[in-house]
């Protein structure tokens, strides 16, 4: 890796006693921690590449800064000769590479993990000869070109998509679009993920097409399926569904509100040949569970991933209830001796809220609930020790039984 060569970054200054939390190694600056009298945060654009100091003009690391976000910094390196590039991209990429070869047979894997894989404000997933990229942040979106040229040199991919629609954007002052970076991109392309094969939707899907941050999650239950009936609600393209059905489920019912989500899940139910076993209904899932407990129906294992109830902190109270309202309705659609994996991928639900909310819930339905298993990310979506909004995945595997 090359160094930058540039020693005239501008300083960005910390307040007094502003710097522990980033010498224990968190990425990011908070507007209020900055000193705007020696260093004004009026004096930067969106994305400038700065040198963090602490009060005393000690380095803390490079980055680049944004004026007008809660996040007005983020570090990209603690080496004070190195900067955002193509250099550090690919240095950077590399060493995720090698993690991901590790772990993973396929080339179907999240590449890289923001803050995770030094790279904060950038997420790549992998499908195949196909990168799909997510840029977050001003100072990632100005290093655009330099990511797309060191994915070429790391993985020599067919295509490189730009997704780069997601809502966060708006906070950093950031306009959504799509487009292809390099090469050719298909608008659908098929991956593999255990035994199972999926159709998966670039262009138009959810996020970047496909979730991997669930897929050790999706290999523990099909522990649970085995002769069983499944409801997988939220199913979006199938993924728990199918894969259960593969294990040995009796009858699987996938619930969604996307017609084209499950026109994909009725695709891959039949390309993996277990379409007899697997239906769709497209509905509201909290409707649909209203009526399912309507007709009396049941089932043996009731798979509940749900979007992101709390995008923002101050949605907590009522992403927490619909948490709680959903987990609820299902519980009262499982059998007897039933399963419940009930998982959340918002942040800002800590896990043992979603394990209090779990117990209170069945104790207010009269059932006795335990915790067999306790699933989070996958390995390609890393923690970072000094950065707990890096973990946002929990998911638990609970029996759920009558009281006795």
């Amino acid at each position: 890796m090359q160094n930058s060569g540039d020693s005239a970054l501008p300083d960005l200054l910390l307040r007094k006693n502003e710097d522990r939390r980033l010498r224990v190694g968190h990425n990011w600056v908070f507007s209020n921690e900055v000193d705007i009298k020696r260093s004004p945060l009026s004096a930067f654009s969106a994305g400038d590449p700065v040198r963090i100091l602490d009060h005393q003009g000690k380095f803390i690391g490079n980055g680049y800064a944004h004026p007008h976000a809660l996040v007005c910094a983020r570090i990209v390196s603690r080496h004070p000769e190195y900067t955002l590039n193509k250099s550090l991209l690919v240095h950077r990429l590399n060493v995720a590479l090698a993690l991901r070869q590790r772990l993973f047979p396929q080339p179907y894997y999240r590449l890289c993990y923001g803050d995770s894989d030094g790279l904060p404000g950038l997420v790549i997933d992998r499908y195949g000869e196909v990168c799909v990229v997510q840029i977050s942040a001003a100072g990632m979106e100005r290093a655009k070109d330099d990511i797309v040229a060191a994915l070429c040199q790391v993985l020599q991919p067919a295509g490189i998509l730009l997704r780069n629609d997601a809502a966060v954007r708006e906070l950093e002052g950031l306009p959504a679009y799509v487009e292809t970076a390099y090469g050719q991109v298909p608008e659908q392309l098929t991956i593999e993920e255990g035994q199972a094969r999926f159709v998966v939707p670039l262009l138009h899907g959810q996020k970047t097409g496909w979730f991997y941050d669930h897929r050790l999650n999706r290999q523990r239950m099909t522990h649970y399926v085995k002769d069983k009936t499944v409801l997988d609600l939220f199913s979006y393209l199938g993924g728990w569904g199918i894969q259960a059905a593969l294990a040995g489920a009796r009858e699987v019912l996938c619930v969604d509100a996307s017609a084209a989500a499950l026109e994909l899940a009725a695709e891959n139910a039949r390309l993996n040949r277990v379409d007899g076993r697997v239906t769709t209904h497209k509905q509201d899932v909290f409707d649909a569970l209203r009526d399912l407990r309507t007709q009396e129906r049941r089932f043996d294992v009731v798979i509940l991933d749900p979007p992101a109830f709390i995008q923002r902190r101050k949605d907590s109270k009522a992403g927490t209830e619909a948490y709680r309202r959903v987990n609820q309705q299902a519980m009262q659609v499982l059998a007897r001796d039933g399963t419940l994996i009930s998982a959340s991928c918002s942040a800002h639900l800590e896990t043992q809220t979603l394990k209090d909310l779990l117990l209170k819930t069945s104790r207010h339905l009269d059932r006795h609930l335990v915790i067999t298993e306790q699933g989070h990310q996958g390995p390609d979506h890393p923690e970072h020790p000094a950065m707990p909004e890096m973990e946002y995945l929990k998911t638990f595997f609970c029996r759920v039984l009558p009281t006795q």
